[in-house]
């Protein structure tokens, strides 16, 4: 976490942007299954960017020339990061809607 940290500004940003929603999960979950989907969105950003990061360190450590499946390994990595933050805004999404809209 500490290299992640020192290393990866993706990582850095994903880490503050989950100290700012943490204690929001407080307020807009109702239940602790709730806060545990919530918390666990969250964390979940985390694992999936430390993965990503340490693809892409190996990727660039191995590979120095451009090679296509160098390339693949890393954008599908990106990808997954995509996906956990389109999870994260899912997830709020339908708990925040539940709560307050409907």
């Amino acid at each position: 976490i500490k290299a992640a940290l020192k290393h990866e500004a993706a990582f850095r940003q994903e880490m503050a942007l989950f100290v700012i929603l943490a204690p929001a999960v407080f307020w807009l979950g109702d239940s602790w299954l709730e806060y545990a989907i919530l918390i666990g969105s969250l964390f979940l950003v985390l694992i999936v960017e430390i993965l990503n990061s340490a693809i892409e360190a190996v990727v660039d450590r191995f590979v120095e020339d451009h090679h296509e499946l160098a390339g693949r390994a890393k954008d599908m990595g990106s990808a997954a990061v995509l996906f956990s933050l389109l999870n994260v805004i899912i997830i709020w999404s339908f708990i925040a809607y539940n709560r307050y809209l409907a």
